[in-house]
């Protein structure tokens, strides 16, 4: 098979392949399987949209856990306090990330590297101190439970989302159409200025680009795509707590993305189900999991610079040329 041929067939008939499989899972799965997948979809679009940031801007940020549990946050308090709209929640939680994005982006996009990173980080973590100790709004460290969910509803039909297998169809259907938006953002004469920032951002200033606007406006997409992630999560588990706001939890779509390829467009969601395979099967030998995590890591950097799917690819591609 060509190169050109091989790259019509990874773009196209596998990823809809994959959604096909994905789709009918819960037809063959056990319900457990089907939780499972359900988490990993939700953290495949976190992974998605850090990886708009890291992958395609070159910008490591460790705040965005701030911005998913803002967004969970936010469809806690509008499902509890305001109308029982599942779209309503998904929207309130990923424009509040955003909002909370624009204002901490503004801030942290003036710098570079290391100290882009840690700007991120103390923003993140001032986020979580707010959900921590303003117990009044937040629940404090025993965070805000959710106690009505209000059912998905298709014409006249409606299905509650108690069903694991309704609350992950519902889940697939958003983590597509946010995979779908970054698919379009990437692609985009926007995306191909993002890239220019991550190459040579200092090169695209002297042709009079604006970097950091375009620098801002992919942290606020970013951050609204978490939103949207952070408020599946808590209808998933009907509550959001502070734990999710942590640096800690920052950490996963940094491993995520690393994991699979960052800047392979799907490498993120590759990644999240290598994270989330690897952890079920360490936790049931071992307590001390994140120690074999780390010795799996290591030698997946070393011998997969690329991140697994990115190396894949960029094999075959190379065999498709030869």
């Amino acid at each position: 098979m060509g190169a050109e041929g091989f790259q019509r067939l990874s773009k196209v008939r596998l990823p809809a392949a994959l959604w096909l499989a994905l789709a009918l899972s819960p037809l063959f799965l056990p319900t457990y399987w089907v939780i499972i997948l359900t988490e990993i979809l939700i953290m495949a679009l976190f992974a998605l949209g850090f990886n708009l940031l890291l992958g395609f801007t070159g910008l490591l940020s460790f705040g965005q856990a701030g911005f998913f549990g803002t967004g969970a946050y936010a469809a806690a308090l509008l499902l509890e306090h305001g109308p029982p709209s599942l779209l309503l929640a998904l929207a309130c939680g990923g424009l509040s990330a955003a909002l909370a994005a624009l204002v901490v982006g503004y801030l942290c996009v003036r710098r570079d590297e290391i100290y882009f990173a840690m700007l991120t980080l103390g923003f993140g973590m001032m986020l979580f101190t707010v959900a921590h100790n303003w117990r009044e709004v937040t629940g404090g460290s025993d965070g805000l439970p959710v106690f009505s969910v209000p059912p998905l509803e298709v014409i006249f039909w409606e299905w509650s989302l108690f069903s694991p297998t309704v609350m992950y169809l519902f889940t697939l259907i958003t983590v597509t159409a946010g995979t779908l938006f970054l698919w379009r953002v990437v692609h985009s004469p926007f995306g191909l200025m993002l890239a220019s920032i991550r190459e040579n951002k200092e090169r695209l200033a002297f042709a009079g680009g604006p970097v950091r606007s375009l620098r801002l406006a992919a942290f606020v997409i970013a951050g609204l795509v978490s939103g949207v992630a952070g408020a599946l999560f808590c209808l998933f588990n009907h509550m959001a707590t502070p734990d999710i706001m942590h640096w800690s939890f920052s950490a996963r779509p940094v491993l995520m993305t690393i994991l699979g390829g960052a800047g392979v467009f799907l490498g993120p969601a590759l990644g999240a189900a290598l994270f989330f395979i690897l952890e079920h099967f360490i936790t049931d030998v071992t307590e001390s999991w994140m120690f074999f995590l780390g010795c799996v890591l290591v030698p997946v950097v070393v011998f997969f610079p690329r991140g697994v799917l990115g190396t894949l690819l960029h094999r075959l591609e190379k065999g498709g040329r030869a």
